[in-house]
């Protein structure tokens, strides 16, 4: 298997069965578990024993087997020794900063990140953790390595920015990481399969799973992928976060989840298609888009270099219409004229879903950390969804695009 196959890695590993054999694996939905002796249940507490040791479980906050499985498929996907999942991707974010830094601790951040990391990372956990937070450009390593103090126990970065789509550098990063003594914790919830951030040196991979994994945005979930002893430090009964904050995950998501992820690689092919097609689309007309996969994009290189060559990009782009009025107005047309997709936060749905991050997903960070992070008001993000064909979704832009007077109604049409 070549260490760039997630897909193989995750086909070779789906090998539970039902109860009485059948194909899928049954859900575990018992709160607590039998021990058949006595002296089992104290060598449980004592950490001796677990799911990998004689199959014991505990109690369904601490380990789970539906759960469980769920967590050793995302493992294989990541390249990773063990993974768990979570409630939620800001739980499984949460759980990794309390597992990696103490009260007097410092982060070395991206200052482009999803709104509700930033307000925990600045906002809350300062607060309430003592845990400080330096947001910096993580595009350039260096303005990562000036960041870091005696004190800085982690770099965390997004895979791909949201919503400004830049590229981190992962391999450099893991190295300033690693020459630091540090970890570097990178989350993939906007490039499953097109990127492996393990496989390229990060120590530890987080996701939020009701993205593009789930599909169908009907579920909030999450993923910590890491090390084995990673894991276990999370789920410890005396302070592990996963264990005593309890962010578990219903046993019944995680089925719906391991069933999904076979799916995974042709939704993200698709969704790759899609977006690509649709930047190339409002790019040929002038407009200033932001997608990696556009030989103009900054870090479109780096892309090239690093991703897997069978998933495209990512399923996501910005235009930036200049105003948030002008995004509002265009957003407007494309679902109540056009029926193109839906004006909603999140992504990775079968449709599309399209949100004005400035005054939505990135609502939480402050107007300077915004302009710094290169959020303009006018900045529309578009997840590209799956569903109706190729040319009816351009057809439909392009005829927003007219209605709203950027394009001429005479003007001949560069998408088909």
């Amino acid at each position: 298997m070549s260490r760039q196959d997630p897909i193989d890695a995750l086909a070779r590993h789906r090998h539970e069965f039902g109860e009485h054999g059948g194909v899928n694996m049954c859900i575990e939905a018992s709160s607590t578990f039998t021990v058949m002796a006595p002296e089992t249940m104290p060598e449980i507490f004592a950490g001796q024993r677990g799911p990998d040791t004689e199959g014991c479980y505990l109690y369904g906050r601490h380990f789970n087997p539906t759960v469980y499985e769920l967590g050793a498929q995302l493992a294989a996907l990541e390249g990773t020794e063990a993974a768990y999942c979570t409630a939620s991707g800001m739980s499984a974010i949460a759980a990794v900063v309390m597992q990696l830094c103490d009260s007097g601790d410092h982060i070395v951040a991206a200052n482009a990140i999803y709104g509700g990391t930033y307000a925990l990372l600045k906002e809350f956990l300062p607060v309430k953790a003592g845990i400080e937070t330096t947001l910096v450009d993580a595009t350039d390593p260096a303005h990562v390595a000036r960041a870091i103090t005696p004190r800085t126990r982690m770099i965390y970065v997004e895979s791909l920015s949201n919503p400004t789509l830049r590229v981190a550098d992962i391999p450099a990063l893991a190295r300033l990481a690693h020459h630091h003594g540090i970890a570097l914790v990178v989350d993939n919830t906007f490039s499953p399969l097109a990127l492996s951030p393990h496989r390229l040196g990060a120590d530890v991979v987080v996701h939020s799973m009701t993205k593009f994994i789930s599909g169908a945005s009907d579920v909030i979930a999450g993923a910590v992928c890491g090390s084995r002893d990673f894991i276990a430090g999370l789920m410890d009964l005396h302070t592990g976060p996963l264990m005593l904050l309890g962010p578990t995950m219903d046993p019944s998501v995680a089925f719906q989840l391991s069933l999904r992820l076979p799916g995974l690689p042709l939704r993200m092919r698709e969704h790759g298609r899609r977006a690509q097609a649709y930047a190339e689309c409002l790019t040929g007309h002038g407009l200033a888009v932001g997608y990696p996969g556009l030989p103009e994009h900054p870090d479109h290189g780096l892309m090239q270099t690093l991703r897997s060559p069978d998933y495209g990009c990512g399923g996501v782009l910005t235009v930036d219409l200049g105003s948030a009025d002008q995004a509002n107005a265009l957003m407007g047309l494309l679902q109540n004229r056009y029926g193109f997709g839906y004006m909603a936060v999140s992504l990775g749905y079968f449709d599309t879903l399209m949100s004005c991050s400035g005054s939505s997903t990135s609502s939480e960070l402050a107007e300077d950390d915004k302009a710094e992070a290169g959020i303009s008001p006018g900045l529309l993000r578009i997840s590209a969804g799956i569903s109706g064909t190729l040319g009816q979704r351009l057809e439909q832009l392009e005829g927003a695009l007219k209605a709203l007077g950027i394009l001429g109604s005479g003007e001949v049409s560069v998408c088909a």
